[in-house]
Parts: structure tokens; sequence; C-alpha cells
């Protein structure tokens, strides 16, 4: 630390990472317990001599320095004090004039008490968590080595879970990548190699995990071992104060991820948007990103609801999280740690999700092209992604409000070429800015008329030099000339 560095922390103000105490001719015992809160959670700055409102700098009584620092370190030696003891070196330096004391606390690799109670610490400041249970479970949970997923249960059998599950993910991962390490696995196998059969350290016998149980197991099984388990879906525009359709699904999380996917593919646009030169679906590529998010990042230890909701001005997801850190997620500062990696490793196998970090950039990337906004991630206790949208839930077109997106056209194309097309001929072009994927069938079931009136209209709209139809009729796409 130098002297230029600890005045940009000054400068900066308070946070979850620094902290300020007047402290000018000793120390108080608030001191101690940002010690504390500091090590249970992130590490952090803690400054003697600057007043923490207004961030100015006091200083420590020259006369009192050393008996300050010699007070403090044996403080934090002390084991009736601060248990396990720490071992800390305060620096003195002299800014403006005025001496101040810094200290820097690590983050501790294990949970630590001040005269008996456990502090930590959030936006607001030193909380002492001693008497929530769940806060202080949570607690032990980041120090553990290990993680809440990884619990064995030696007395379950692989009947416990529905093996035609583990061959459907099996055939996905197949089919993605030539001569998978899966192909010559059976079903036991394949748990073994990614981490889904362990040894109980406490019984020394071996066993299936609750991770495995998760990705793969029959309902009944989930419900025995993880009661609290379930993910809510829900869309609500037209009846705020409930929902208009809802789904709770409680099954194993690769059924989950296809459901969610379904239910937002249900309610949403599938708008159509080009990835450099290929036509891909924003839709499905935010969906993908944000429901592998609440299934494999979750604190199953916690019983908190998931929650999948579709609203008119956005996409939201909760989800029960152990953080690392506190606000705001940003896109160039964000730093991936892995909360349930054996999920994790299933999921990217099988195409659910990608390497890690990834989720993030892609949502932020998809949700661009998608609706022009910006996502948000909020990393506290509930991890929560909010998907700006404009109105994407009220455009479904369907028999009953094409009109409403036809509306929609001249905002999407330009005048000339809306001044050549017929209001028919609008109805199937508003169907293919929405999704340019529509087959012929499709765009006749979407505007219940014929296939032949439909083939009549596309060869209407190709002859304006409107569209054109790349690659075949059933991998092609639709491509609007604007």
């Amino acid at each position: 630390m130098t002297a230029d560095e600890l005045k940009k922390i000054i400068q900066s103000g308070e946070k979850i990472d620094v902290e300020f105490k007047q402290s000018e001719n000793d120390l108080t015992k608030d001191v101690y317990q940002s010690v504390c809160s500091f090590n249970n959670r992130n590490g952090g700055h803690i400054v003697l001599g600057v007043v923490d409102k207004t961030k100015e700098i006091r200083g420590v009584n020259f006369q009192k320095v050393d008996k300050i620092l010699k007070d403090f370190t044996t403080s934090i030696n002390n084991a009736n004090k601060l248990n396990p003891p720490m071992y800390l070196t305060p620096e003195v330096f002299e800014i403006d004039g005025k001496i101040l004391v810094y200290i820097w606390v690590p983050e501790g690799t294990q949970l630590r008490r001040l005269n008996g109670r456990i502090w930590d610490r959030t936006h607001e400041g030193d909380i002492d968590i001693t008497d929530n249970a769940e806060l202080v479970y949570k607690m032990y949970a980041r120090k553990q080595s290990t993680y809440f997923v990884n619990k064995v249960y030696p007395r379950l059998g692989l009947e416990y879970l529905d093996l035609d599950v583990i061959r459907r993910a099996k055939q996905m991962a197949l089919s993605r990548v030539d001569n998978h390490p899966w192909a010559n696995m059976d079903e036991k196998e394949i748990l073994r190699s990614t981490g889904l059969i362990l040894t109980d350290p406490d019984t020394g016998k071996e066993g299936i995990t609750l991770a495995a149980i998760l990705l793969f197991g029959k309902d009944n099984t989930i419900m025995s071992v993880l009661p609290q388990y379930k993910t809510d879906a829900i869309y609500r525009v037209k009846n705020l104060d409930r929902y208009d359709d809802r789904e709770v699904i409680i099954t194993n999380l690769i059924d989950s991820y296809r459901r969610l996917m379904d239910f937002g593919k249900k309610h949403l646009n599938d708008t159509f948007v080009l990835d450099g030169d290929q036509s891909v679906s924003a839709r499905d590529k935010i969906l993908r990103e944000i429901i592998s998010n609440i299934l494999a990042h979750r604190d199953y230890s916690n019983a908190y609801t998931a929650q999948f909701v579709i609203e008119s001005n956005r996409i939201y997801t909760k989800n029960s999280n152990l953080p690392h850190g506190h606000g705001e997620l940003k896109l160039n500062q964000f730093e991936p740690f892995p909360k349930n990696p054996p999920i994790s490793k299933v999921f990217r196998e099988i195409g659910y999700a990608d390497e890690l970090g990834s989720g993030m950039r892609n949502t932020n990337k998809y949700t661009k092209l998608y609706s022009g906004g910006t996502p948000i991630f909020l990393e506290d206790n509930i991890f929560q992604i909010v998907i700006p949208m404009e109105s994407v839930a009220d455009l479904q077109v369907g028999p009953d409000n094409v009109k409403k997106v036809t509306e929609k056209v001249t905002e999407k194309v330009t005048e000339k070429v809306t001044e050549k097309v017929t209001e028919k001929e609008q109805e199937v072009l508003a169907l293919l800015l929405e999704n340019a994927n529509y087959t012929m069938p499709q765009l006749a079931e979407k505007l219940k008329i014929s296939r032949k009136t439909i083939a009549v209209r596309l060869k209407s709209l190709k002859e304006k030099n409107v569209i054109e139809r790349v690659g075949s009729d059933r991998k092609g796409y639709w491509k609007i000339n604007k």
C-alpha cells in the first residue's frame, strides 16, 4: 500500500470492503467488529484517523500511535477475544500532515468469532449474525472446502435415479461432440466421470451425490432429500395482482430446463436478429443463459423458491445464492466463481451452458439484439437477473393480435418497402419479422389461412424483392430486404 493508493481508498468512501474509524486517541470495540466481519466475508480495508460520514482526515494522535498498534496486535492475537487468533500488520502513513493507521484484513478460510459472537459484513456495515441460524449456515457454507451438492448418500443406489434421463443426457452430449467420452460409458460410469459418485468422508462409503439426484433423480427421490426444492415460472401481464399463467416445476434439472424453456417460448416472441451473418433466436439464447443460471448456480441449501417471471416490460429471475460480493455486477469487472461445479459440468456437456462466465456476456449481447436494453445482474443472498423488454410479452403473433404486430412493420423496415406491400402481405411480413425461421405450414397456421394462400403472398413478396429465402425449405430462413 502506498500513500497515493490510500488516498484513493479514502476518497472512494466507505463500502462493503472499506471502513473508517476516527480512533484519535484509542481503539474502540467496533474496530475489532470490522476485523471479524471483513475476515468472515471477503476481506477489506480499515483506516484509523478518518471520519466515516464526511471522509475528513483528522489523523491519529501521534503520541498514541505506538499504544494503538500494541493494543491492536495484542487483542487480535488473544484467542479469548478473537477466535481463531489473527496475525495482522498495521501500517502507519502520513497524509496531509496527519497520521493514519491502515489495516488490511484478508478473507479468512475459516469462520471467526469476536467475544463469542459472529460478525458479517454488508453494505450497511458490520452486523452480528450469531442468532440468525440461516446466515450463520451460509457463512459456514462459504468457508467449506467442498460444496453442498457434493453431499453423499451411500444408502441410495442407482435405482433412486431415472436412468432414462441419464441416457437422454448421454444422447444430447453425443449429438454435440463426435467421439464424446461418454460414448462407451454406461450410466454408472457417466456418473463417476462427472463427480456424481463420491466417497463420504465421514463413513468412507461410496454413494451418489445430491448433485446426481438433482440432475437425474426420480421426483420422489428429490423430494425425500430436498423437500424445499421447486422452481416457480410465472407469466404476469394482464392480471398484475396474481398471474396470467403459472407452472410450478418439481422435477430433475434436465427436465426442469426443458419445461422452463417451453414456458418462455410460449409467452415470448422469437424475433429475427442477425448475429454476424447468421440468423439466430435471441429469445432462445437469453432463455438458455438465465434458465441455466437459476438451475446450475442456485444455493440448494436454502429453502427460497427460485423464480422465473415474465412481465410486460421485463423478464427477471431470482434464486438463492452464496454471494462472493454484493451489488450490481459489471461486465468488465466480473470475476466468475463456480457455485455447483458438478451440475455446471453436466450442463456444459449436454449443451445447456458454456464455459464459466460466458452466461453474463451472452445475456448482455443477446438482450441488446432482442430488446435493445442492457440486462442487470445483482449479486446478493438472492441473485437476480433483470432483462428489460419493450412490451415483448404483448407482441405474441397469433390470429387474434396479428394486426397489432403489423403496426410494428413500419418501425422495422423502410417506408419504401411498406409502400410495396398490401395489408395482407404486411401480416405475413410481420410474422417473418418476429421469426425469420417460420415455414410455410407454420405461417398458414398462425394466420388461419390455407397454405396455397400463404404461397401466393410469399411469392408476391419475393417478386417485389421484399423477402428472399436463404437456405433450404426445412433449414433455411427468410431474409428481409430492409
